[in-house]
């Protein structure tokens, strides 16, 4: 492959053949249930707010290497380690690449809109969420230097120098199922 770049004063052109920048996709997805369900008002049945009591069993820090993809690997420890529930306390790190996504609109169904950006690095400046029944729900904040954002953690979301995660392990006695649950309102 030969390439060659070209400058003009402030303007560089590059030209060659098999060169392929990857950029950020978006895509926006409707996240419905059932009709019945995104269409039924709040019920009186459940309370506007209510409180989970519990202790945390043990502290748990995982560590991811280069490469590793994040969700991947949280949901690897999680099983390795027996946890049913748990509070994602802290996160911190890089990344090489992303895939993320937030709610788009206001009214049911959701949608969301998943971006996706492989080459871009990012600080990993945020971390927080739960491991409901042994299933990750993790969001995120990161920065570069122009501006931080953040989401719902994605599958393809690689670590870049390391990433920290650090696990406050409930007991099994907590029950979390409906924390994370649209359609209980």
């Amino acid at each position: 492959m030969t390439t060659r770049i070209i400058a003009f004063g402030s303007l560089v052109v590059v030209a060659g053949t098999a060169i392929v920048f990857a950029q950020q996709t978006r895509t926006e997805v409707t996240k419905s249930t059932t009709p019945f369900d995104d269409s039924k008002p709040n019920s009186d049945q459940v309370p506007d707010a209510y409180a989970i009591s519990g202790r945390f069993e043990r502290i748990l820090v995982l560590r991811f290497k280069n490469d590793a993809d994040l969700l991947a690997g949280m949901e690897k420890l999680v099983q390795q380690h027996h946890i049913r529930n748990a509070v994602i306390l802290s996160g911190i790190g890089s990344v090489k690449g992303y895939r993320l996504h937030v709610v788009s609109n206001r009214t049911f169904p959701s949608k969301n809109v998943f971006v996706h950006d492989p080459t871009a690095p990012a600080d990993l400046i945020g971390m927080n969420g739960y491991v409901i029944d042994g299933r990750v729900h993790a969001h995120m904040t990161l920065a570069t230097p122009e501006s931080a954002f953040g989401g719902h953690l994605e599958p393809d979301t690689k670590v870049f120098t390391f990433a920290v995660v650090t696990l406050g392990v409930l007991g099994d006695d907590v029950d979390l199922k409906r924390v994370d649950d649209k359609t209980y309102r």
